[in-house]
């Protein structure tokens, strides 16, 4: 199975001050506006957890080697709404502007699952359960280090790296697990990236090549590249701190390169 979490990134300072029917707009809004990508490319949508949508993409619903690129796209097309949400809500709540930061977060994860109707004799529900689901969560919160939109699984990498540009984000050690993964970042669909995308993917690989091996000089520089291509990315700007943190206090001498996330 492909998993997604997808959540609003500024959700509480939105809704502080709002009217209970203002609330239930602002739902209705979001949700409607990120599950129709979900229903467009054919996933599942499993639940909605407050303002957190999971959805998943497998059999008997998708063919197995197609599931990561549904996945992809539905994410590259609910983060092109975000700015149409961001117009749409003041005019919704009959407000000037809304926070600077309302934004979405998505985590996708791909493996092994638990399929099939789970609960009590209250209720039962039709989901999915197991560390590729957590995996996808953890993901999903893992952007609020990078400052991201998007973070997928190794695994959701490699499957759809033909269909989908990405780039290498980090190696991490996910709260719960004990186990680095590689998580990368979706950039958009092949062959279509901008130069500047070009280039800030090539500065930040090289960055954490550079970064890996201990070389914080070349590290920075490199970041400091990446950035002077995309001034805004998170990634580049949290990694250059985090450069800048190890020079200071490095790492111990058996360090791995992983970055071990400590809460979600």
């Amino acid at each position: 199975m492909t998993v997604m979490f997808c959540d609003m990134k500024g959700f509480t300072s939105l809704s502080e001050g709002v009217t209970p029917s203002g609330l239930v707009k602002i739902m209705n809004l979001y949700l409607s506006t990120m599950s129709a990508p979900v229903h467009a490319h054919r996933g599942i949508i499993d639940k909605y957890i407050g303002d957190a949508i999971m959805a998943y993409w497998g059999a008997p619903f998708v063919e197995e080697a197609e599931q990561t690129h549904l996945a992809a796209l539905a994410a590259i097309d609910m983060i092109g709404q975000v700015n149409q949400l961001r117009k749409d809500l003041p005019e919704l709540l009959g407000v000037r502007v809304i926070p600077a930061d309302c934004d979405i977060r998505i985590g996708i994860a791909t493996g092994e699952a638990l399929v099939g109707s789970i609960g009590s004799e209250f209720m039962m529900s039709y989901t999915v359960l197991g560390d590729t689901v957590n995996l996808a969560s953890r993901l999903e919160g893992a952007n609020k280090f990078y400052g991201s939109r998007s973070l997928i699984s190794e695994a959701t990498a490699a499957a759809c790296a033909a269909t989908i540009e990405l780039r290498e984000i980090d190696r991490l050690v996910v709260m719960g697990q004990t186990q680095p993964v590689a998580v990368f970042e979706i950039l958009g669909k092949k062959d279509e990236l901008t130069p500047a995308q070009t280039e800030l993917r090539q500065r930040y690989a090289d960055g954490l090549a550079a970064y890996r091996d201990r070389r914080w000089d070349d590290a920075e520089q490199a970041f400091a590249a990446a950035l002077a291509a995309a001034p805004s990315d998170g990634p580049s700007i949290a990694m250059k701190a985090r450069v800048a943190a190890f020079r200071q206090d490095p790492p111990a001498a058996d360090w791995d390169g992983a970055w071990h996330l400590e809460r979600k």
